[in-house]
């Protein structure tokens, strides 16, 4: 993933990006902070936890941008973050994270809202593949009615 990034932020340094040069050196120099923190190369899965953090971190941004009407944030932020929602691999549906709610409750048994924490912990291998936002409304949708 690394090699994968390096190389596109070549390309785009050669085709004048600005934004994905932009997006691509962040993506990088946050990499590099993490390797420096843990203090080794990063593997694959890991690198994919920091795009997922910068991907989080845009989203947020954006709608923060959004409530403070700052339409040409809330445009850069969304610009950035479609770059870097290219390194993520490919998102669940909500209806195959319905699917996996509904098999981890029944694996469980659980039937209330005090069951939500042991609900996410079986679902914590969704990580990376769904928005956990949206899987943890699904199950707190599903575990209060």
């Amino acid at each position: 993933m690394l090699a994968k990034i390096q190389q596109d932020l070549i390309q785009a340094m050669k085709a004048k990006d600005a934004v994905r040069v932009g997006s691509l050196r962040l993506l990088m120099s946050s990499i590099k902070n993490k390797q420096i923190e843990l203090g080794h190369e990063l593997n694959d899965q890991e690198a994919l936890q920091v795009v997922q953090k910068e991907v989080k971190q845009r989203k947020d941004s954006i709608q923060q941008y959004r409530d403070a009407g700052r339409q040409d944030l809330v445009d850069q932020e969304t610009a950035e973050l479609n770059v870097l929602q290219e390194y993520m691999p490919q998102q669940m549906g909500e209806q195959e994270i319905s699917s996996e709610v509904d098999k981890a409750i029944q694996s469980l048994g659980a039937a209330s809202p005090a069951d939500i924490g042991k609900v996410m912990g079986a679902l914590a291998h969704l990580k990376g593949q769904a928005d956990m936002g949206v899987v943890s409304a699904l199950v707190k949708q599903k575990l209060v009615s």
